[in-house]
């Protein structure tokens, strides 16, 4: 009876192995969005002369779902601690991954919101109101539609090449991300995959 006891007190008391369903959701909701925003925005230009502005309000659309998103997986993490790597894993490796975590939610947020910057500096955003999925409207960001046409233009240009590059460091985060946790899974033989799966 006490071993039971014991072991009852045991299981209640250790950490979860697996990340809250709420977190696993926005997790792969997130990644799916991010996915196929990398799609659109590297073949824009590639699509015919009617499809390419639709194409375009699609990406921005689906840029701010992400940033939204985003902001709700973090304040879900904060609020709930995730599952531990596994013991096994060196203090090293387990410094990186948490590095690495904090940079790609830092790149959620910069991604869209440089985006956003770069949209609200446009030439054309007075006369091309954004909508989202074109059903919601969705301001652009004041300060900047309201500044001198040729600072503004100036700004969409830095703005446009700071949402590549930080398109570039994201995809390469990524790369890494997904690398680590097939690495731990195929070699390693210590899945992480199982923490994030539904």
């Amino acid at each position: 009876m006490n071993t039971h006891a014991n072991s009852l007190t045991d299981s209640t008391a250790a950490p979860s192995a697996r990340y809250t369903r709420t977190a696993v959701v926005l997790h792969w909701l997130i990644a799916l969005l991010i996915i196929g925003n990398v799609v659109l925005g590297l073949t824009a230009e590639s699509w015919p002369d009617d499809w390419v502005r639709p194409v375009v309000d699609t990406h921005k659309s689906i840029g701010i779902t992400v940033l939204g998103l985003a902001l709700l997986r973090i304040l879900w993490r904060v609020s709930h601690k995730p599952p531990p790597l596994p013991r096994e894993f060196p203090s090293w490796e387990k410094i990186a991954a948490h590095f690495a975590h904090f940079l790609l939610y830092l790149l959620m947020i910069a991604l869209p919101l440089s985006g956003w910057l770069h949209d609200s500096a446009w030439k054309g955003a007075a006369t091309h109101p954004m909508h989202l999925f074109n059903l919601v409207p969705w301001p652009r960001i004041g300060f900047v539609t309201s500044l001198d046409p040729a600072l503004k233009e100036t700004l969409h240009s830095r703005f446009g090449t700071l949402h590549t590059w930080l398109g570039y460091a994201l995809y390469a985060l990524l790369a890494m991300h997904i690398g680590g946790a097939l690495k731990h899974q195929w070699i390693d033989r210590q899945s992480v995959l199982k923490r994030m799966m539904p």
